[in-house]
């Protein structure tokens, strides 16, 4: 293993004789570093993370336990050629995400640029390239061949298309699923967002509230959810009801102590 002596691996990692480590690199317990990585300066792996080659990644990064960066590309026409993951510098990458390297016949490397953070449970595939600067909030995902520009936001849950392109500035929305490119500064959402559809009876009956209190429960979901009510028209109705019933009573609370919009 080349590098720097200076650089703090723990006893427990396992790192190939190929492997090159630059000045300051930390890499956790149970880590496995593969041939042909190539980690910068001051970068820092976490505990059970797996990285494989050939990868390149850059100086200042902070990657968490247990990601699995430089896999094969998950991909049936991949034969085992080589082919290649670069991610540049200062990014933060959580736990479990998931970064695969090119196909051969798909340009052969996949990219990541500098200072994004790529929350936990991600996943970029094969052949991507992402630029600089973007969040990829918790699950969200990309399929093999996207083209993510600068500044762009994946909310929660979003999934791309492989082969869509999506341009500088653009915002994705909670639970998009994008099947086409986007273009710059746009804000893309799901047309529909959840809606309540009666109360959870079952789930109730299960947890021992007898009927009696079901149906309390049913009258304050009717007064909000299913009439012509304004909201503070349906609170005061929900209020008598709760004069007898502790549960529609928590029920009221809650709604009083909400800060965000009320679901409905």
């Amino acid at each position: 293993m080349a590098g720097d002596p200076a650089a703090l691996i723990h006893p427990t990692a396992v790192i190939d004789p190929g492997a090159r480590l630059g000045t300051g690199v930390q890499v956790g317990a149970y880590a496995v570093i593969g041939a042909e990585v190539e980690i910068g300066d001051g970068t820092r792996i976490g505990p059970h993370c797996l990285i494989e080659g050939p990868t390149r990644i850059g100086r200042d990064n902070v990657i968490h336990g247990h990601a699995a960066i430089g896999g094969a590309p998950q991909d049936k026409k991949y034969r085992g050629e080589r082919v290649a993951l670069e991610i540049g510098d200062g990014n933060v990458i959580r736990e479990f995400v998931t970064i695969n390297r090119g196909t051969g016949d798909g340009g052969g490397v996949t990219r990541v640029g500098s200072r994004n953070w790529i929350l936990a449970y991600c996943h970029v595939a094969h052949d991507c390239q992402v630029g600089d600067d973007c969040v990829f909030s918790n699950n969200a995902t990309l399929a093999g061949h996207v083209t993510v520009g600068n500044h762009v936001i994946l909310s929660g849950f979003a999934g791309v298309h492989q082969f869509c392109r999506i341009g500088d500035h653009a915002f994705i929305g909670m639970g998009a699923f994008v099947n086409g490119d986007v273009p710059p500064y746009l804000m893309v959402a799901q047309e529909k967002y959840a809606r309540p559809r009666g109360i959870n009876a079952e789930g109730l009956k299960r947890r021992g509230f007898d009927a009696a209190r079901i149906a309390a429960i049913k009258r304050a979901y009717r007064a909000l959810y299913m009439g012509e009510a304004k909201l503070d028209e349906a609170k005061a109705e929900i209020a008598e009801i709760a004069a007898a019933s502790d549960d529609v009573r928590a029920f009221l609370e809650f709604i009083d102590a909400g800060e965000r919009p009320l679901l409905r």
